[in-house]
């Protein structure tokens, strides 16, 4: 339908005896006009209405009134869908995303429809949903076209990637953000915000992959990145993680360093749950030499998350406050610690993991305490939670538990089969 309309234009354009310049009247330039005759862009009803006058034609000589006023419906919703996504309600822009395909459809715009594709994918990715992979690979194909240019394909790539690392395949998704890096930078356009998202998530491939120094290169160009850009939300998320890289190395000071940065610009933002996360982290850096300081650190995120009503970040810190008691010897803080995550997350749909990492710490506490009945119940609430998050690095942590408990129990065999399973499903993990 693009393409066709670009060739009435042209051809209207050349009968009237006018060159592009000319037609483009001081409203719009040559090269909008050249992108609307090879098909690269479809222009709005508004514009198309300009163009017939010009052309001293009716609009209708067209051919795409009823073709522009579908595409224009179909733009306004794939705009909302997206906008709830950058406000991160991704179960509503799912449901907008799914609502739209057939206008989208019917618009037959390939860049609608690699927007759509993209968005439902991007969606459905964040949301951990299995239909993301299928989505996303769809768009890349579709961002292959000649049509689209190398940062459109730069866009798939990062979520494709994203995608791929979700699914636990990090070798894959380090490739697949690599190669989106290099389109980006290529582009000549401005991209910084998806250049640090990029670097962002490369940062957390390479650690996992144990390639410490490569993370942390990653990690700091993003948030240089996410500086420019302006983006302190980006800016935040990254300090975090560049703090938890530079943890892993050993370098505890350079860690507080980004985690207050975070819990600094998070502040700016007003963001609760960010704040949160950020004093969890932090907690969680300074718990070894100063256990005090880490627990008022985590009692205080739990209660900035609460306040914000971001239940599972509170589910979070008041759980790694209940494994910071039990490091302790104290397990019936821990317990206690551990129901109060459970209470936060009771009526929270998408906290499956929070709610497993939390009854996995009350199962241990609980047989610490010789509570073994109440230990194994706990422990199998935890996996049942891990299976439904899809996690199985999560479930050999309850089978670990379990095994432990068997063997406190003095079931010899029955803890046997249980580390051989936590072992086995752990060799999947080893980089």
């Amino acid at each position: 339908m693009t393409s066709e309309l670009g060739e009435r234009v042209r051809a209207l354009r050349i009968g009237a005896g006018m060159s592009q310049s000319a037609l483009a009247g001081g409203r719009f330039s040559k090269e909008y006009v050249s992108q609307i005759e090879r098909g690269r862009t479809r222009p709005s009803a508004e514009a198309l209405e300009w163009l017939a006058g010009r052309l001293g034609v009716d609009v209708a000589a067209l051919g795409v009134v009823d073709g522009v006023a579908v595409r224009e419906r179909a733009e306004v919703s794939l705009a909302r869908a997206e906008a709830l996504t950058e406000a991160g309600r991704d179960r509503e822009a799912l449901a907008e995303f799914v609502r739209l395909r057939p206008l989208v459809e019917q618009a037959g715009s390939p860049e609608l429809d690699l927007r759509s594709r993209a968005g439902e994918g991007w969606a459905r990715t964040r949301l951990g949903d299995e239909g993301a992979l299928d989505l996303l690979l769809e768009a890349r194909a579709l961002a292959e076209r000649s049509t689209f240019s190398g940062l459109d394909r730069a866009h798939v790539l990062f979520r494709l990637g994203v995608c791929r690392y979700r699914r636990g395949s990090v070798a894959t998704a380090l490739g697949l953000l690599t190669e989106a890096l290099a389109l980006a930078d290529s582009s000549g356009l401005p991209c910084e915000r998806l250049r640090a998202e990029i670097l962002s998530w490369r940062s957390r491939c390479q650690r996992r992959r144990r390639s410490l120094d490569d993370a942390r290169a990653d990690a700091e160009g993003a948030l240089a990145l996410a500086e420019e850009a302006a983006d302190s939300r980006r800016g935040a998320e990254v300090a975090l993680e560049a703090a938890s890289t530079a943890e892993a190395q050993g370098q505890w000071r350079i860690a507080r360093a980004y985690a207050e940065r975070a819990r600094a610009l998070y502040g700016e933002l007003n963001a609760d749950a960010g704040v949160g996360r950020a004093l969890t982290d932090l907690a969680g850096l300074v718990a070894d030499r100063d256990p005090e300081q880490g627990a008022a650190l985590l009692e205080r995120s739990s209660c900035v998350a609460l306040r914000g009503g971001h239940r599972a970040e509170a589910a979070r810190a008041l759980r790694s406050l209940a494994e910071l008691r039990l490091a302790a010897g104290d397990a019936e803080r821990a317990e206690a610690d551990a129901r109060r995550a459970l209470e936060a997350v009771a009526a929270v749909v998408d906290a499956a993991g929070e709610r497993g990492a939390a009854s996995l710490v009350l199962g241990r506490a609980l047989a610490e305490q010789d509570r073994l009945d109440e230990a194994a119940a706990a422990l199998a609430d935890a996996d049942a939670a891990f299976e439904q998050e899809g996690s199985l690095r999560d479930r050999a942590s309850a089978w670990l538990a379990q095994g432990e408990l068997a063997e406190r129990a003095g079931d010899q065999p029955g803890a046997a089969r249980l580390y051989r399973r936590a072992a086995e499903a752990l060799q999947d993990f080893r980089f």
